[in-house]
């Protein structure tokens, strides 16, 4: 901690941060060891975050993120957007498809920023707010894959055919985790197969917005 820096407000963000890591919350116990602090420090740090409803804790005592975090998400959306629209230029304009960007919101895939190629005769029309469940279409998979396993040593990329909209093809890969947002970038396209390169270019392009929001 430096001088300009305040402890009480780190170790809070700190908090918020290992509640979002764990699907099971977690209890004062717990945080006080992985914080490293006593349990009357972490009593009043939850109940300051309670009451902003930045945490809650459930008949158990145990603490988990509460709902008032997705005030604050909503707020990131148009910053992320912003962030992102010219690598997704030059995807769409380089692969000749609808691309896109899509963050976890729920149990849904939520696209937040999308550009439509300039120079082709047609190409699915994929609208900012479109949303479908995780377990479906390119997007939600690329997600789901970066949430389960390190894909390092994969493709890194998800194609799937005909789960959102008959006769398209998708290409997605997830952001890569440091960037702090669990989302991915893709593709869409109509056609019966995506061709060899997109996958690749596709993975390059969630590299770049991931490199812009860190």
């Amino acid at each position: 901690m430096t001088a300009e820096t305040s402890q009480t407000l780190d170790r809070g963000l700190r908090v918020l941060k290992l509640l979002a890591e764990t699907d099971h919350g977690l209890t004062v116990t717990e945080l006080s060891k992985q914080l490293g602090v006593n349990r009357t420090v972490v009593y009043r740090l939850l109940a300051t975050l309670e009451q902003h409803s930045l945490v809650r804790r459930d008949a158990g005592g145990r603490a988990r993120v509460g709902v008032g975090v997705l005030g604050l998400g909503r707020q990131v959306h148009p910053l992320v957007r912003e962030a992102a629209l010219p690598v997704l230029r030059s995807l769409a304009a380089d692969v000749g498809a609808t691309a896109h960007l899509t963050v976890v919101d729920g149990t849904d895939a939520l696209a937040v920023a999308v550009v439509e190629p300039s120079w082709t005769d047609y190409h699915v029309a994929y609208r900012t707010g479109f949303r479908h469940p995780l377990d479906r279409g390119a997007a939600g998979r690329a997600i789901l894959t970066g949430r389960s396993k390190d894909i390092s040593d994969e493709d890194g990329y998800v194609l799937t055919h005909g789960e959102l909209e008959a006769g398209a093809s998708g290409a997605a890969a997830p952001l890569p985790r440091e960037c702090g947002i669990e989302g991915s970038v893709g593709v869409v396209m109509l056609s019966e197969a995506v061709p060899p390169e997109v996958g690749p270019r596709v993975v390059r392009a969630a590299q770049e917005v991931a490199a812009v929001l860190r």
